[in-house]
């Protein structure tokens, strides 16, 4: 069965609290227009690696090398897109 985007915003945040080691509060105050990389100092490029394997994990979804660009880490609403797109296309 299909996440809903309310489930997957959900989701997103806890493993995005859970790999980077910050507060549910925190994560859970990211909008859509919130930026990731280069914006919160505990996401730098080891971090990245982590939380796409976490969401791999966690999501049931496949990401590959050429899937991931600066773009879809630049804000929240991108990396909540990207996730969207994978679930809708496995």
């Amino acid at each position: 069965m299909a996440m809903s985007r309310a489930a997957l915003d959900n989701e997103l945040k806890s493993i995005i609290a859970d790999v980077l080691g910050i507060d549910a509060q925190q994560a859970s105050e990211l909008g859509e227009e919130s930026g990731l990389f280069g914006h919160l100092p505990e996401l730098d490029s080891m971090a990245v690696a982590g939380l796409l394997t976490e969401m791999e994990d966690r999501l049931d979804i496949v990401i590959e090398d050429d899937d991931v660009d600066g773009e879809m880490l630049e804000t929240y609403g991108g990396l909540l897109a990207f996730a969207e797109s994978k679930l809708v296309s496995r």
